[in-house]
């Protein structure tokens, strides 16, 4: 999955940097929960019972909006996964609460990532970065959750005309 995701753009996952999108504009995303460069709670890992952590994100306007998407991947030395892929959100929605993965807004729909795993598939390894990426998004992905998760990353690539992340290295 890593060569298709690799080939989609998603050289480490780092899929929305190939957009074609023109101009991308930023987007400020920040937690109550999590901070940039610091570790991921323990509670949000697959050790903690706390689910999916908050998310908050805003941008300058941007007319074009009509969804978000939310990709949180992976990084270590040896591979990287995907652990979470909510897409069709509101474009009016600017966060998501503690455990959002359970009850996701009205419209969204989730992905299967790359344990298969639909929903938010709690990070495991101590040693690993740590994103949580928000886009902006021109238009609804609109593809069925069962549709496979390189295709998924792939339309939100296309789509896309802002993003921002934060980034948490490690576990507490």
């Amino acid at each position: 999955m890593a060569v298709t995701l690799a080939s989609s753009g998603c050289g480490s996952f780092s899929f929305v940097g190939r957009s074609q999108a023109k101009d991308i504009a930023q987007v400020n995303v920040s937690s109550p929960e999590l901070h940039d460069g610091k570790p991921l709670p323990r509670e949000y890992s697959c050790q903690g019972d706390q689910g999916s952590p908050p998310l908050r994100w805003s941008s300058r306007p941007l007319p074009d909006a009509e969804s978000i998407a939310i990709v949180v991947d992976s990084h270590t030395a040896s591979e990287s996964a995907v652990h979470w892929v909510m897409y069709d959100i509101p474009a009016t929605t600017t966060e998501l609460g503690p455990n959002a993965a359970a009850e996701p807004p009205e419209g969204s729909r989730q992905a299967k990532v790359t344990s298969g795993k639909t929903g938010y598939e709690p990070p495991c390894q101590d040693r690993a970065s740590y994103r949580f990426s928000v886009y902006t998004l021109s238009g609804k992905v609109d593809l069925s959750p069962e549709d496979e998760l390189p295709k998924i990353l792939k339309k939100i690539a296309d789509l896309t005309i802002a993003r921002g992340r934060l980034t948490a290295v490690n576990i507490e």
